[in-house]
């Protein structure tokens, strides 16, 4: 184990962790020059489409009689579950900093779970090659949060492959190999994939002891036990190996079918005389926003249920449970960590399995006291007991800190207090730049709050936030109905004190949103069972009387009257389809 080093790069997104993963891997020649393309370790194609790092992907390196093990992590807020799961399989960091941005608040945010766990951290100033670089402010800002000399900030420049060498020097001799008893066996698995020939790939950082081919194992936080079929390492394609050992990463393909009993995070030993303690608590799931996913095909039901399956399986802030909608018919209610995360999600689902989805308003978890003292999760608006039962609705909060220019500092405080924020600190963290702490509920930044953010601060404003719990607000529930029929996807628990404004720029972007039909469309907003707003659509014009020469004007009449009676008709009967825009209008209003 003295020679295995095992680390992961932790950043801020786009700080260009994939990049430098591109030039160590070339450095060490890991990979050949015929079979590089950047970004290699981001295999999907949304990540490179994207520019952003999804899914944790580790990497066996062989470097100066070392096996360096790379894990490179997200960078986005919403993934923050993956970069915690390869932390907890490293021993040591490369804290990576844009020289033309400094210290952003993910930043932060990561340096803080790794020092939690005790890693080595190795600041690393990247893009030193930019004409905006600012080295001396950006290390004057790693010594102010790291306590470290100047010296022992490395510069580089992953583009240009300058300081590869002397980071690789740095993870050899700075970061510790890692710690491990002969046996019994444990491992922590830090990611999972469904395999279609053999069950799933568990990707595991091995803790203890040995594991080999054939060898029954199971999980000991679910009553699970399988054998494990093939052992390899990641080269950066998988590769299979004899065995794996103490300290070592790599993967175990195992024969389960039942994707949804294993659980990322779960400690694996074997099935003969194997550990009864776990490596880490079981993770929790971090789900604060609720949408529902239908398929615009009813024949597309079992392909949508497949597909959430198998995304849930690496994913623990993931989750999915069957629902049926009045106007939507059957689907899932899923939850995930963030707007970006929905979207990724949504978009992998239609990809990856040629799906055609609609998805409704997203909306956060509320908790509902009654007046008999009951307290109630409520997941969806239409879940909302009547207003004669509630006592009290309580809504998640979140401790949001914002980095940012000192010039912005006005405009940033007026943008959080409109969005029922309160301001809890001001620290400079240099003389231009200043940490804004505030509470806020979720709801308030759940759609445009960060492209608010960088509008106010010319795009070098950063954010990030955690959970502080749920609070009491005074929310009420807004309905839509769509020609007298209330249509429960576009149901939305707005603020009491602006659901008129609401209703009404709501109303108005579904009018531009769904398209006319043969008939008179009313569009009406009501709350408590009374109607606050209402928008009209008028009928598709239709010229009946064109091929009416002469005659008589009741010739005319005749046609019209005809026409009328069947508009009524088709109104009574008829339906309106509303197509995925009208959500998406809801959503940004």
């Amino acid at each position: 184990m003295k020679n295995i080093r095992n680390f992961c790069i932790i950043a801020h997104v786009d700080h260009g962790k994939s990049t430098l993963a591109d030039r160590i891997l070339q450095f060490t020649h890991t990979i050949g020059e015929r079979n590089f393309r950047d970004q290699i370790l981001d295999s999907m194609d949304l990540e490179r489409e994207h520019g952003v790092t999804i899914k944790s992907h580790p990497v066996r390196i062989l470097y100066d009689g070392y096996i360096l093990n790379l894990l490179d992590t997200p960078g986005h807020i919403d993934f923050s579950s993956e970069v915690a799961r390869g932390l907890t399989a490293s021993e040591g960091a490369l804290l990576l900093v844009d020289a033309s941005q400094g210290v952003q608040a993910q930043t932060v945010t990561n340096l803080k779970f790794a020092e939690k766990l005790g890693l080595l951290i190795i600041p690393v100033i990247n893009k030193i090659d930019l004409s905006t670089s600012q080295i001396e402010k950006t290390k004057e800002q790693l010594m102010n949060l790291l306590k470290v000399k100047e010296e022992e900030i490395i510069l580089a420049s992953a583009k240009e492959g300058i300081g590869v060498e002397k980071i690789l020097d740095a993870i050899i001799g700075k970061i510790p190999p890692p710690k491990g008893e002969e046996s019994p066996f444990r491992g922590l698995i830090f990611d999972a994939h469904h395999n279609p020939y053999q069950g799933a790939d568990l990707y595991i950082r091995v803790k203890d002891g040995r594991i080999e081919k054939r060898t029954p194992i199971k999980f000991l936080a679910r009553d699970l036990v399988g054998e494990v079929k093939e052992v390899g390492v990641f080269k950066p394609e998988p590769e299979e190996v004899d065995s794996l050992s103490a300290g070592e990463v790599g993967y175990l393909s195992v024969n389960i079918k039942d994707l949804r009993k294993i659980l990322v995070g779960d400690t694996i030993t074997t099935v003969d005389n194997g550990s009864k303690t776990p490596l880490v608590p079981a993770e929790k799931n971090k789900t604060f926003v609720y949408s529902s996913f239908y398929p615009a095909d009813d024949g597309n039901y079992e392909s949508l249920r497949e597909g959430l399956l198998k995304l849930s399986l690496n994913d623990p802030s993931f989750t999915y449970e069957p629902e049926t909608s009045s106007s939507l018919g059957p689907g899932f209610r899923c939850g995930f960590s963030g707007l970006f995360h929905m979207e990724i999600i949504q978009e992998r689902l239609e990809r990856e399995y040629n799906l055609s989805l609609v998805r409704t308003t997203p909306y956060l978890t509320l908790r509902i006291k009654n007046k008999n003292g009951e307290m109630v999760k409520v997941k969806d608006p239409a879940s909302l007991p009547p207003l004669s039962e509630i006592k009290e609705i309580q809504e998640p909060f979140l401790s949001l800190f914002i980095i940012a220019p000192s010039s912005n500092i006005g405009d940033l405080i007026q943008l959080c207090l409109n969005r029922r924020g309160k301001q809890k600190s001001l620290v400079y963290l240099s003389t231009d730049t200043v940490l804004l702490t505030f509470e806020m509920p979720f709801s308030e930044i759940l759609v445009d709050f960060y492209d608010r953010l960088k509008t106010v601060t010319h795009g070098f404003g950063s954010l990030d936030y955690y959970f502080i719990g749920y609070r009491s607000s005074d929310l009420i529930k807004l309905d839509i109905l769509i020609n007298g029929k209330p249509v429960d996807a576009l149901s939305l628990i707005v603020p009491r004190e602006n659901s008129q404004q609401r209703a009404m720029a709501i109303l108005k972007k579904l009018k531009k949103a769904i398209p006319t039909q043969l008939f008179q469309v009313v569009i009406q907003a009501v709350i408590n069972n009374r109607i606050i707003a209402r928008e009209t659509i008028s009928a598709r014009k239709k010229f009946v009387t064109g091929k009416c020469y002469g005659g008589d004007i009741t010739r005319k009449r005749k046609l019209w009257e005809k026409q009328k009676s069947g508009k009524k008709r088709m109104k009574s009967i008829g339906t309106v389809k509303i197509p995925q825009e009208a959500f998406l209008a809801v959503l940004k209003t």
